[in-house]
């Protein structure tokens, strides 16, 4: 399948200069870099912290502990400046 990606020119020409010192295509490196991120996506949401919702974006998942409260961020904020 073809399609057209917009990427930005910096990117495109560091990735051009990668694929060409490991002598194959941008479309190979490509095409592996998505295959990579795909299939580590799937076992890190699987082992890590987070889980999908119902619209497929990441999340934290919840922990057996207590919550949370603002004050406790807000103080832990002052404490690092």
């Amino acid at each position: 399948m073809k399609t057209t990606i917009e990427l930005p020119e910096e990117l495109f020409a560091a990735a051009k200069s990668v694929a060409a010192k490991r002598r194959t295509t941008l479309k190979a490196m490509m095409e592996h870099a998505l295959r990579r991120e795909i299939s580590g996506f799937d076992q890190q949401v699987e082992d890590g912290p987070v889980a999908l919702n119902e619209h497929g974006f990441p999340v934290l998942k919840r922990r057996n502990t207590s919550r949370i409260t603002s004050e406790q961020v807000y103080q832990l904020l002052d404490e690092e400046g």
